[in-house]
């Protein structure tokens, strides 16, 4: 994980993309040229022609990057292990305007694991939004999803979006209000 301002990018195939912060998607085409401006948790946030794009982490090969390999976990590990790796990779999940993690900006109410019987687990959060006309929502809900999903035991990952209570910046770590200049 890493963040990097201002690098330029010359995509080198077509690559899928999302726009910020209306949450369409499109293709941006083969050669176009841009600028890096965030690079967190396997997301890419790139700035081209008056526009901000989120690329996947997938496609981070589109634009020169690493694809980020999946979390790994021992064999023999306990449900806390499994919950503390849900937590890691939570907290590599960024909304791509803010180059704060969302459980840092206490966006993520409540995650629960569920044990079931084949020894898989189900894995169930809430999470809100900074702003709840957000067109990102369903990208980030996704992005979450994605990132539970690949650890080894995960069965599925269910995220809802709630909007009760309404966020405020009270709910940011003491970290991340001293990031945005809030403390």
């Amino acid at each position: 994980m890493y963040q990097v301002r201002g690098d330029p990018v010359i995509f080198s195939r077509d690559c899928d993309a999302i726009v910020i912060p209306a949450g369409d998607s499109g293709t941006i085409p083969q050669g176009a040229e841009g600028v890096l401006t965030q690079a967190l948790g396997g997301s890419y946030t790139v700035y081209i022609q008056g526009n901000l794009f989120r690329i996947a982490g997938r496609d981070g090969d589109a634009i020169g990057r690493d694809v980020v390999p999946p979390p790994e976990l021992a064999e023999d590990a306990s449900d806390s292990d499994v919950e503390q790796l849900v937590w890691d990779q939570l907290h590599t999940t960024f909304d791509p305007e803010i180059p704060i993690d969302i459980v840092e900006l206490g966006l993520v109410y409540r995650c629960d694991l569920i044990r079931l019987e084949n020894g898989q687990r189900d894995v169930e959060i809430d999470m809100t939004l900074t702003a709840p006309g957000c067109g990102m929502g369903e990208v980030i809900a996704a992005d979450v999803r994605d990132k539970i999903e690949i650890i080894p035991t995960v069965n599925q990952c269910r995220v809802e979006l709630v909007f009760d209570p309404p966020w405020s910046s009270q709910m940011m770590s003491d970290a991340a209000k001293l990031q945005t200049g809030m403390l």
